[in-house]
């Protein structure tokens, strides 16, 4: 997250857990989030990731913090991407890493918070820092967690990665962006946190970080992630507050399908982000107002010829807004279950005219 962004330090105290073996590195700040889905019991995925190297609060000579860092005893659900809206500088030393470990550290004493936000760093010389005291600790150890302070609402439940650099308009480059895939695959494989669920600062905080290039690689960076942990999931668009056009009408049709009580107007305003955050509440998932792959994943129902009902608009809704003939009407007819199969047709899909999780998919990306 960058420097000049706002964010209220946590009152509880927060604990660092991660300790790493290698360094990363520029000038960069950031503030605070977190976030939380039902924990799983063990790691994900289907082959081992080594642990990355990373540098401890000690190697770059990290300030104590000034009162004592909180361990929750729970594990995170997500990770949170930011940059560091800093200069995108030529040096990419691992003295260079530490210097910027040590500058966040400084800034954040200066918004009077206990140490540094984040719990990670990466430079753009692909170097990997802890940020927040005992951060690796906590990783290795795979069942608990260091509150950090990188994003407002969310610092219980999210691990923060910040990256130096500022990335609107260009890409971070090559070896900071293999860092970031090595180190999200072993936190994802510590604390069982799905592939799917990461995130870019801008899903729960009005700011532009991770950058709009940072932000737009995400998915790629889910995909990755996954082969590297030997898993194989369904990537679903992020969907949030401020967006509006048919996959946010969509979203509201099958929230209504789940019993929430809300219109389909194809904006995300409050009302939407009550529905969903109440949705999330009553399947298990963290009730954070965001439909990420998590919620897509409880949110859509499978439909056929025969059906009726919300969920049942929402795929015509996605169907018509494609330019097929189909009347949005809540009823699943030949009509339809003929657009249904065309539309797989176009997408390599088993043209089997049901509408099921891979054809959801293919509608609502």
């Amino acid at each position: 997250m960058d420097m000049e962004e706002t964010s209220t330090p946590n009152a509880p105290s927060r604990r660092d857990l991660l300790r790493w073996g290698t360094a990363l590195g520029s000038a960069a700040f950031l503030a605070g989030c977190g976030l939380q889905v039902a924990p799983t019991p063990g790691p994900l995925n289907s082959q081992a990731v080594a642990p990355p190297g990373v540098a401890g609060t000690a190697a770059w000579k990290a300030q104590p913090p000034t009162e004592a860092i909180t361990v929750l005893g729970t594990r995170p659900t997500r990770i949170i991407v930011h940059h560091t809206a800093s200069a995108n500088v030529s040096d990419l030393s691992q003295a260079q890493a530490y210097a910027l470990a040590r500058s966040i550290q400084q800034s954040h004493f200066a918004r009077g918070w206990i140490d540094s936000g984040q719990q990670f760093t990466i430079s753009r010389g692909g170097y990997v820092v802890e940020g927040r005291h005992r951060s690796l600790e906590a990783a290795q150890g795979g069942t608990r967690h260091v509150r950090g302070a990188h994003c407002d609402g969310f610092n219980d439940v999210s691990v923060g990665i910040e990256n130096e650099g500022t990335y609107m308009t260009v890409s971070p480059p090559g070896g900071q962006y293999a860092a970031l895939v090595t180190l999200c695959a072993w936190l994802c494989q510590q604390y069982g946190i799905p592939a799917t669920e990461l995130y870019g600062h801008r899903d729960f905080n009005d700011t532009d970080c991770p950058g709009d290039v940072l932000y737009a690689k995400l998915p790629q960076l889910r995909q990755d992630v996954a082969a590297r942990l030997g898993v194989s999931v369904r990537v679903w668009p992020t969907t949030r507050s401020g967006q509006s056009g048919e996959r946010v009408r969509s979203a509201q049709r099958l929230l209504a399908a789940q019993g929430q009580t809300l219109g389909a107007d194809g904006s995300y305003g409050p009302g939407t982000v009550s529905a969903v955050r109440a949705f999330q509440g009553a399947v298990g998932l963290t009730a954070d107002g965001v439909i990420g792959s998590a919620t897509w994943e409880r949110l859509i129902r499978t439909v056929r010829q025969g059906d009726s009902g919300a969920a049942v608009q929402a795929a015509q809704g996605q169907l018509a807004a494609r330019g097929y003939a189909v009347g949005v009407d809540g009823v699943f007819g030949p009509g339809t279950e003929a657009a249904v199969r065309s539309f797989q047709t176009s997408r390599a899909l088993s043209a089997d005219g049901v509408v099921g999780p891979n054809t959801w998919l293919a509608l609502e990306s």
